[in-house]
């Protein structure tokens, strides 16, 4: 894991010319921290991909459900965002801390530029931390000393993996989050969204085209969501549902959801036993 300073950038080693996750995201977003690589892809993806935007912006808009959730009736005051993409409008600190202004959040991202806006943003924020990390690299990120000085793993603390559970291979999603999993004391929480696969032609389109421009890309049925909960944590109501059903600050119908809408779902769950 690295805490580069901020007066390396832009880092020699940055290629402005292929798209990043967190850029492309960003683009989805209608920010503007990203690239024109980063900005042809996400207008290809949302030309061939019914409700993508929409899609985009009902993942920002579980984060900021599940995150009010997790900092209010959950009583968490910790958490860390893996793969937390760039800094856009209500960010995980922003929502936790304005329910508990004492919550301390750690960004976790590989993208060089979430580093550099993310610590101009929280310059003033000392309950905030950004840091440099591969997710794929849980020993790295759950070892670095930096997090060790703010996280204290003797206390819960909400993992988060929001948007980006997806972007984990088969081969290694069930070690990778289980690592993480297993560094949680009871009573923390496991917050995960992902592209899903219910049948829907988008779904797996979606997946072949962040495949092919960002390296991975895969769509889980609803019960291999579940399946990275694992032993000793139990799924927070209403389970893994479509992102807009779950815990919606307005009534939602579930079967006049748009194509948008079928995207991606969300889960949280808490962890009661040290089991597994």
């Amino acid at each position: 894991m690295e805490d580069r300073p901020v007066s390396e950038w832009p880092p020699p080693d940055l290629d402005l010319g292929k798209p990043t996750i967190a850029r492309a995201y960003d683009a989805l977003l209608g920010g503007k921290d990203n690239f024109p690589a980063d900005r042809a892809l996400a207008d290809y993806a949302i030309a061939n991909i019914p409700g993508l935007r929409e899609s985009a912006s009902e993942n920002r808009k579980v984060l900021v459900r599940g995150v009010r959730y997790l900092a209010g009736e959950a009583g968490v005051d910790q958490f860390i965002d893996l793969g937390s993409g760039l800094p856009t409008v209500q960010n995980t600190h922003e929502v936790a801390q304005a329910v508990n202004p004492a919550a301390r959040v750690v960004y976790v991202d590989i993208d060089p530029m979430v580093l550099v806006h993310g610590r101009a943003l929280l310059a003033e924020n000392e309950n905030t931390k950004v840091l440099t990390g591969d997710v794929r690299e849980p020993a790295a990120i759950l070892g670095a000393p930096e997090l060790a000085r703010f996280i204290d793993f003797d206390r819960p603390i909400a993992l988060m993996l929001v948007g980006m559970l997806h972007y984990l291979a088969p081969e290694i999603s069930h070690g990778v989050v289980a690592a993480y999993r297993d560094a949680l004391v009871p009573g923390s929480h496991l917050f995960m969204t992902s592209l899903v696969d219910t049948g829907l032609p988008a779904q797996q389109e979606l997946a072949r085209i962040t495949r092919e421009n960002l390296e991975e890309g895969y769509a889980r049925t609803p019960e291999e969501i579940e399946a990275h909960v694992g032993p000793g944590f139990e799924l927070v109501e209403p389970g893994v549902v479509f992102t807009a059903l779950w815990r919606p600050d307005e009534p939602v119908d579930p079967a006049a959801l748009t194509p948008g809408e079928q995207l991606g779902m969300a889960a949280i769950a808490k962890k009661v036993s040290s089991a597994g």
